[in-house]
């Protein structure tokens, strides 16, 4: 599942030269935006080493009996330079896991960090080797620099693009190809120890669940912008076996997916958007109510409801109390389940949408940093990673310039023609209102 030695192959030698004229070209205008980045970071550039400076203050201890995991998602465009950064940045805190939330690779477009190490080595990447290399970069400079740590992998919409340049060989287009790629992650021992004793789900899914700690974990697939309702029925069972009647030792519930459920604030880019359409809005608004009914109706032994928890990505932001709308509260009346987008692991950064919390961030990278409480309370916070904490052995493997325009460049709101940086393997289509990639 690595990459091979030599990836990069192209027998058309003035096509490579074009290519390398170009990007040689993209490059300098990268060096250029970065000029202002590169003498305010330049400091923390010096200090980096393999083991990143941590500019965070010491880890709060944790009280008897907690404990931790790390979340985030979209990793597309710049996630071979952040996410080594989360890795080394989290360890600090011990977690017990980490969760991707999905779009892991841009496919309609190549990546700039696999193009740009593709630069480095004099050599120019095709829509061609892209696609054929870009779940197993992924793997490498993701999955790997998290080591030992159990990485649990989720589904976005990225991974069921089908790219339409003119010879590209087949993409991985569908969620057969996403789950023969990431079949070891999908079947990891406790996920499949898990539906053995569930009795469902023989073959691993891109749906899926775990108990760890008095918490059910969920993933629910929404890539293709609605839940199907085989996927449905199984959610609703697992809810079911989470009852306080068919199971006391879950004592809260965090269900995890791509795309944020309709109504949210963050809804002109979630399963509320055109692209799911009827479909992507009922199934969304089930799902979203189900919990809500689980949430109020469910208790624990000392009477406490079973708290719910629900963590989005698909917008490249960090947002918290995202449940928080007139739709989904009936004008304030009642509460909306907690609720959070953390699309920040290296896809570029979207503009928050109107009006947002005041917590809310945009122009950041990190990850949520979770810690559960013996009664199944967990408390959430954005972790943001810097400049500074990308580990040298990653920086190496690029032009000088890319890791500072990463940090100080990726972004739409400063960039707003970032997507045209490399070569777009799929041609444009007119987006919907307020929504991109």
């Amino acid at each position: 599942m690595s990459p091979s030695t030599n990836p990069i192959a192209d027998p058309d030698k003035n096509r490579k030269q074009r290519m390398l004229m170009l990007y040689g070209a993209l490059l300098a205008t990268i060096a250029t935006a970065s000029l202002v980045a590169l003498a305010l970071r330049g400091h923390h550039r010096r200090r980096a080493s393999a083991l990143p400076k941590i500019e965070s203050s010491i880890p709060t201890p944790l009280p008897d009996g907690s404990w931790r995991f790390i979340v985030s998602g979209d990793s597309r465009n710049c996630g071979d330079v952040v996410m080594p950064a989360i890795a080394a940045h989290a360890a600090q805190f011990a977690p017990a896991f980490y969760w991707h939330l999905g779009d892991l690779r841009a496919i309609y477009k190549i990546d700039e960090d696999m193009a740009f190490e593709a630069h480095k080595r004099g050599e120019a990447l095709t829509c061609e080797n892209y696609v054929r290399l870009a779940w197993s970069d992924f793997i490498t400079n993701q999955i790997a620099p998290f080591g030992h740590l159990p990485f649990y992998v989720g589904i976005g919409n990225h991974e069921i693009i089908p790219p339409k340049n003119e010879g590209a060989s087949k993409p991985p287009d569908n969620e057969d190809a996403f789950k023969r790629q990431f079949a070891d992650w999908l079947d990891l021992p406790v996920l499949k120890e898990q539906r053995e004793k569930d009795k469902e789900l023989a073959q691993p899914e891109p749906y899926y669940h775990w108990i760890q700690g008095g918490v059910d974990f969920i993933y629910l697939d929404n890539a293709s912008n609605f839940f199907p309702r085989t996927q449905l029925d199984w959610f609703e069972r697992r809810l079911k076996a989470d009852t306080p009647d068919t199971n006391t030792d879950v004592k809260s519930i965090v269900v995890g997916m791509h795309e944020a459920p309709p109504d949210s604030l963050g809804n002109s880019h979630s399963m509320g958007d055109d692209n799911g359409g009827a479909e992507g809005i009922a199934s969304g608004k089930e799902a979203y109510e189900a919990l809500e009914k689980f949430r109020d109706q469910s208790r624990n032994g000392d009477g406490s409801h079973k708290a719910v928890y629900v963590l989005a990505s698909h917008s490249h932001y960090y947002m918290d109390n995202i449940f928080d709308t007139d739709k989904l509260t009936d004008h304030h009346k009642k509460q909306p389940l907690a609720g959070w987008i953390v699309g920040t692991a290296g896809a570029v950064r979207y503009a928050l949408p109107e009006n947002p919390p005041k917590t809310a961030k945009t122009d950041v990278y990190g990850y949520l940093l979770a810690t559960v409480a013996p009664d199944g309370a967990i408390r959430f916070e954005f972790e943001e990673v810097h400049q500074a904490d990308v580990p040298q052995w990653v920086r190496q493997r690029y032009p000088d310039a890319l890791v500072p325009w990463c940090f100080a460049r990726n972004s739409q709101n400063k960039e707003p023609k970032v997507a045209d940086i490399t070569h777009r393997c799929l041609p444009p289509k007119p987006a919907a209102a307020g929504a991109s990639h």
